[in-house]
């Protein structure tokens, strides 16, 4: 499914009100990569740099800024500390493919990264410091006209496109209201592209775009007690549908596009939305704790780098998305022989991931790096700081 993405918006669907938080297209124009307004304060630890970290690199098609932060920092979770945003002109902080980046020092030897206008890491200094005149801040006039689409993202979007465009969690409650497939054209069991859908339901409009989802395994988890309850209930999209006539509570669809699945009977039908994709990051202050991995999306087996996953925690617990989390194995437990008792090892540190769709009490998440297979059940915890 396509959303608009706003902070924090409501999916409204014949009076089903459902928060779910995702990067934001107003977020983006506001602050892009806006991880480099945080100056970083004198008692913070200085970043420490790559031993290959460059003094200039050309910006290319297909980067991320996690692959960049990585080329200059030992930990790229430190990015925001380097970044040096150019407050003079609109929109600074996004990166685009063939933008110069330099490596500068600044207040001794505080390393700093910013974009090349033709003055060199003077320039990027006294842009950053706001120190800049009137005409030294156009020495490099730009002419070509770039969108936010074309910026480079946080992460590669191949590896959350599915997950970000055309999958949504919803309480269960949620779905009895949820209007429904009854029927195709011709009595067919499934429809594709082409053919028309019976919709049953209030609130659909003649001339709007609609997603078609199939519903998945719920989220069963376990509460304090011990008791099972259902966290959500996960769709995912199989088709997008144009509504061509209402009659009372029954609506015509005809579908437009398949997504590899045919729309089937009691399929859910929700409204289709344009999305804007993440490319921005920003550093987890809050200590969040009770985290864990709950799901490994599109496998049975154990996450690795560039997995998607399920965590069990959401925005009402605190999460945004571009927060990074560390991942960590909880220690097995194993028998003293000499004293009989039943210990716990220590955990051992697993990776890391970045939060890229929240829900109330869900969200998706981006596995950045991984040291060893990481297991349904493994911890996420806030990074100390952000050399963590």
């Amino acid at each position: 499914m396509k959303d608009f993405l706003k902070d924090t918006y409501s999916l409204s669907v014949m009076g089903i009100q459902q928060k779910m938080t995702s990067i934001s297209a107003k977020t983006l124009l506001a602050i892009g990569l806006s991880i480099g307004t945080l100056h970083a304060a004198s008692a913070e630890p200085t970043p420490r740099l790559s031993a290959n970290a460059p003094n200039t690199y050309i910006v290319k098609s297909g980067d991320t800024l996690w692959d960049i932060a990585g080329m200059f920092l030992k930990s790229p979770s430190a990015w925001p500390k380097i970044w040096a945003d150019n407050r003079n002109i609109k929109n600074p902080n996004l990166i685009y493919p063939g933008d110069k980046l330099l490596l500068c020092k600044y207040k001794g030897n505080t390393p700093l990264v910013g974009k090349d206008m033709g003055d060199g890491c003077k320039g990027v200094i006294a842009r950053y410091t706001n120190s800049a005149q009137p005409n030294e801040i156009r020495l490099k006039p730009q002419v070509r006209i770039q969108s936010y689409d074309d910026a480079i993202p946080v992460i590669p979007l191949k590896s959350i496109q599915v997950w970000l465009d055309r999958a949504v969690i919803l309480p269960s409650e949620a779905l009895k209201d949820i209007p429904y497939v009854v029927g195709s054209e011709d009595n067919h069991l499934m429809a594709g592209v082409g053919q028309k859908i019976y919709v049953r339901g209030n609130g659909i409009q003649t001339g709007q775009y609609y997603g078609i989802y199939q519903p998945t395994s719920p989220y069963i988890l376990k509460d304090n007690n011990g008791k099972d309850y259902n966290a959500g209930n996960e769709l995912t999209q199989t088709a997008k549908a144009v509504a061509t006539q209402v009659s009372n509570d029954i609506a015509t669809l005809e579908i437009v596009q398949s997504y590899n699945q045919e729309v089937r009977l009691n399929n859910l039908v929700l409204p289709e939305k344009e999305s804007r994709l993440p490319n921005t990051f920003v550093p987890t202050t809050q200590n969040i704790t009770g985290g864990s991995i709950i799901r490994v999306l599109g496998s049975i087996g154990a996450a690795t780098k560039n997995s998607v996953v399920t965590v069990n925690l959401g925005e009402l617990d605190g999460l945004k998305s571009g927060q990074i989390f560390n991942i960590s194995q909880p220690g097995k437990k194993i028998k003293d022989s000499k004293s009989d008792q039943t210990i716990t090892l220590p955990s051992e540190k697993a990776g890391s991931l970045l939060i890229f769709k929240t829900f109330d009490h869900l969200s998706y998440a981006y596995v950045l790096e991984s040291y060893i297979p990481i297991k349904v059940g493994s911890n996420i915890t806030t990074p100390n700081n952000l050399e963590d």
